[in-house]
């Protein structure tokens, strides 16, 4: 891997693995925090800020998600090439739906269980893991990159936390996120834009960085700016 794309790899690693603690040290402080849980398993089937997902759905797409990216480096460790989730997009849902009404604490531990596994993945993938490629099932599909996933992931903890509902919120992402998400999701942006409209709208560039990658992620709305498209 060249040095460069390595020193931005690391950055990313370490970034994703600051999300992954502050998101499990949430989830231990809302069933731990004493009193009344923040998270006990009434509150897993709450709403969640996501429509249409409870925390449970949420907490168990974190686990599915990560486990499905430990699938696709394993495969490619082998010189293989994983569909992220076995069966497609159907399945994905399926296993979502079918996890979502466990109790907080097994919901939690699945979590952390997928989580380490996936760490654990990335500290033995070899320079041949990392140029290797999987398969997404869902969103727009197609090849994904290895050495793309851990951004794809930070971006799954840094977010579904907020959606969580359970203190943190988008003002809380991380500043290292912020500037390589936002510079990541308007460059998405831009890509799907009719020829020359591919510049963010002023008043979004006028918007400080966490406000703008909140707008871009549909995370939050702004007075004049018109909701961006599904990215």
């Amino acid at each position: 891997m060249d040095p460069a794309a390595a020193r931005v790899l690391d950055a990313q690693v370490a970034g994703c693995a600051a999300a992954h603690q502050r998101l499990l040290a949430t989830l231990d402080a809302a069933i731990d925090g004493g009193g009344r849980p923040a998270l006990d398993d009434a509150a897993c089937r709450a709403p969640s800020r996501l429509p249409g997902w409870s925390r449970g759905h949420l907490l168990t797409h974190l686990a599915r998600n990560a486990e499905s990216h430990a699938r696709m480096f394993d495969a490619a460790s082998r010189g293989e090439v994983s569909e992220q989730y076995p069966g497609g997009a159907p399945a994905r849902a399926a296993a979502i739906e079918s996890g979502a009404g466990r109790g907080a604490r097994e919901l939690v531990a699945d979590v952390r269980a997928t989580i380490w596994a996936l760490e654990g993945a990335w500290a033995s993938a070899t320079a041949d893991t990392w140029a290797g490629h999987g398969v997404k099932s869902h969103a727009d599909g197609g090849r994904v990159a290895i050495a793309d996933l851990v951004a794809m992931r930070w971006r799954e903890t840094e977010v579904h936390l907020a959606d969580l509902d359970l203190g943190p919120t988008w003002r809380d992402w991380s500043d290292d996120f912020v500037r390589m998400d936002v510079a990541l999701m308007a460059a998405r942006w831009r890509s799907r834009r009719p020829m020359g409209m591919t510049e963010l709208p002023q008043q979004a560039l006028r918007l400080a960085p966490a406000e703008r990658l909140a707008w871009l992620l549909g995370r939050l709305d702004v007075d004049g700016l018109a909701a961006p498209e599904p990215l």
